[in-house]
């Protein structure tokens, strides 16, 4: 891979606020900016920056163009026609929104972008078209698998300067994530995120606090066993493998400023207990990044937003941060 490969962003569902806040990342950028190009509809990116006001020219390119093109005109890499409607999702545009998705990770693959960034899909939206996943997370497992074989168990990171979590599990309803919740599970993820501290963020030893599921981590019982018979045991596995893990610890008692400051990741036992704490610390800035693939994968910490697409006052921040974490990662994976 060159490692001054652009970076490939997909347009996300196209009646969000996808298309705003990537016109405003490419106004945003900087001299230093890692290229970028998006995957989608150039019509819907005219339509949308003329609608808002916004001055940003737009060039129709292949992923070879996207770099000079860059510094004069946001690059966008026609896959096919959308409807777009500010705040309608409409699910006539499915298909175009899961083809980024899938053509992007299979430019990355092929080394014709260094890193994939996905803007915010809507997955009730997609059921229709076909798509049969929880979320982007899963199914960009199951894309890594297709084009580089293997299994693949990816891991949804959240990350801030502030702070960094990890769900266990992901997108599924509490009770279902009780009842998925193992030991096997919670040891897995904790070594890829162990690996993945260090490979990734050059963290010689990283440090892992691991959260109870139940209130005080359970009371040593008294408010159920699984945090006796489920965490503590995977915490002790990860110990004898060498991975700085500690807990269960009370979840309640884990994101003030001295707590946050004696580890490098937090492992969360379901998808609200780590997005809580990391909403509230970092809403603008946060990025979500895709830990377990043979690939490079942020995203903004965000939604789709159809309450606010089309009026102009969506934030590009979290797109921007998650653009720079991937060009610094791609960089970092390159030995750049």
């Amino acid at each position: 891979m060159s490692a001054r490969a652009p970076l490939v962003l997909t347009q996300g569902d196209p009646s969000g606020i996808g298309p705003e806040v990537a016109l405003k990342a490419w106004a945003a950028r900087r001299p230093d900016s890692r290229p970028f190009f998006v995957l989608g509809d150039p019509d819907l990116f005219e339509r949308t920056a003329r609608a808002l006001s916004l001055s940003v020219p737009v060039a129709r390119v292949s992923p070879g163009e996207a770099n000079t093109a860059f510094a004069s005109a946001l690059p966008v890499m026609p896959i096919g026609a959308v409807r777009g409607v500010p705040g309608k999702p409409d699910p006539a545009d499915a298909p175009v929104t899961i083809a980024a998705i899938e053509q992007g990770v299979a430019l990355v693959h092929a080394g014709a972008a260094a890193a994939l960034v996905t803007n915010p899909i809507a997955k009730e939206v997609l059921y229709g078209a076909g798509f049969k996943h929880p979320g982007h997370t899963e199914f960009l497992g199951e894309l890594a698998e297709r084009h580089h074989g293997g299994k693949v168990l990816p891991v949804m990171m959240l990350w801030s300067p502030a702070l960094a979590v990890v769900p266990v599990t992901i997108h599924v309803s509490l009770s279902r994530a009780i009842a998925e919740l193992t030991s096997d599970l919670i040891v897995e993820t904790g070594r890829i995120v162990a690996n993945d501290m260090h490979t990734k963020f050059a963290i010689a030893s990283p440090r892992l606090a691991v959260a109870g599921l139940n209130p005080h981590a359970g009371e040593g019982g008294a408010m159920g066993r699984e945090d006796i018979d489920i965490v503590a045991p995977a915490i002790a596995r990860l110990r004898a493998e060498g991975i700085d893990a500690r807990g269960p610890l009370p979840p309640d008692t884990m994101f003030h400023a001295a707590a946050r400051a004696t580890y490098d990741a937090a492992l969360c036992m379901y998808h609200d207990q780590a997005l809580i704490p990391i909403k509230t610390l970092a809403f603008d800035s946060a990025v979500n990044l895709t830990l377990g693939l043979p690939f490079i994968r942020t995203s903004p910490d965000h939604g789709t937003a159809f309450d606010i697409a089309g009026k102009g006052v969506a934030h590009a921040a979290s797109l921007i941060a998650a653009l720079d974490l991937a060009a610094l990662l791609a960089d970092r994976a390159s030995g750049a």
